[in-house]
C-alpha cells in the first residue's frame, strides 16, 4: 500500500496507487474534514482501496469548506472548487487516463458537504456521492472567527452556498449515499434535513442513519470505511457497465 504527496499546481495532494492488486479504471476524490486530516497513512482506509485496486486523491483544502469561494487561508485568488475542476481533474485524466464519470466522489464532514457542493453543481460528470457525516449546514460556524468568517460576511450569506440551496430538481447525481453517526450532535440533523428534502424531491438516495460508534470521531469514520468505499466501487462499476 502506497500513499504520496505531491504538489499538483502548487497545491498538496495526498495520492494512493494499490500497490498489489490489479488497478480498476476508476479513482475516488476524497475530500477532507475541518480538522485536515486526509486518508493518508491510514490503515483502515488504505486496506478498502487495496483491496478493490481503486488509486485515490486527497487534496489538501485547508479549511475552506470546499467551496467556490475564495478562502485566503487556502488561495488568494483561485476558489478550492475551481481547483478541483480546472487543476486536479485534467491531472487525474493526463496521469492516469481518468476522468468522470469514472471519478467516484467521497469525503468526511466539510469534505461530506464539499463532494455534496460538487455532485450538485455537476451532476452529469459526478453521478456518483459518498458523504459521511457532511457538515451541510456549515454556516452554523460563522462566528467562531474561523476562516468562514473572512468568506461570507454573515451566516446568512453562508447559508446561500450551501449544498441544498444548489440541489437542481432536474439534474442530480444518480447514486448518493448519505450516512452520519446519530450520536453525531453536530451534524446529524443537517445531513437528516437534506435527506428529507431529496425524499421530498423524489431523488433516490441511501442512507445510514442507524450505525453507530462515538459520534463524530474516527473510530465511526473507520467504521465506516467498509460500506464508504465498497459502495462507492460498486456504483463505479455499476455506471460502467451502463456507458
Amino acid at each position: 500500500m502506497t500513499w504520496t504527496t505531491e504538489l499538483i499546481g502548487g497545491k498538496a495532494v495526498d495520492i494512493f496507487i494499490p500497490a498489489s492488486t490489479p488497478l480498476e479504471p476508476f479513482a475516488i476524490l476524497h475530500l477532507h474534514g475541518h480538522s485536515e486530516q486526509t486518508l493518508k497513512d491510514n490503515e483502515v482506509y488504505s486496506q478498502e482501496l487495496e483491496k478493490r485496486g481503486l488509486r485515490c486523491v486527497c487534496p489538501h483544502g485547508r479549511r475552506s469548506w470546499w467551496l467556490d469561494q475564495v478562502c485566503s487561508e487556502y488561495d488568494k485568488s483561485m476558489t478550492p472548487h475551481a481547483y478541483l475542476l480546472n487543476t486536479l481533474l485534467p491531472w487525474m485524466e493526463e496521469t492516469w487516463q481518468i476522468s468522470p464519470p469514472a471519478i467516484g466522489l467521497t469525503g468526511i464532514s466539510m469534505g461530506g458537504q464539499g463532494v455534496l457542493q460538487l455532485a450538485y453543481r455537476h451532476a452529469r460528470e459526478f453521478p456518483i456521492v459518498a458523504a459521511l457525516a457532511p457538515a451541510v449546514d456549515f454556516y452554523q460556524w460563522h462566528g467562531r472567527g474561523l476562516p468562514i468568517d473572512e468568506m461570507f460576511e454573515t451566516a446568512e450569506a453562508a447559508r446561500q452556498a450551501s449544498a441544498i440551496l444548489h440541489l437542481h430538481p432536474l439534474s442530480w447525481p444518480r447514486h448518493q449515499f448519505i450516512a452520519c453517526d446519530p450520536a453525531d450532535d453536530e451534524w446529524f440533523d443537517s445531513a437528516d434535513k437534506l435527506s428529507m428534502k431529496l425524499y421530498s424531491s423524489g431523488i433516490p438516495h441511501e442512507v445510514d442513519f442507524k450505525s453507530t460508534n462515538g459520534g463524530h470521531t474516527w473510530d465511526y469514520f473507520e467504521m465506516m470505511a467498509g460500506k464508504l468505499i465498497g459502495w462507492t466501487h460498486e456504483q463505479l462499476q455499476s455506471v460502467a457497465r451502463r456507458v
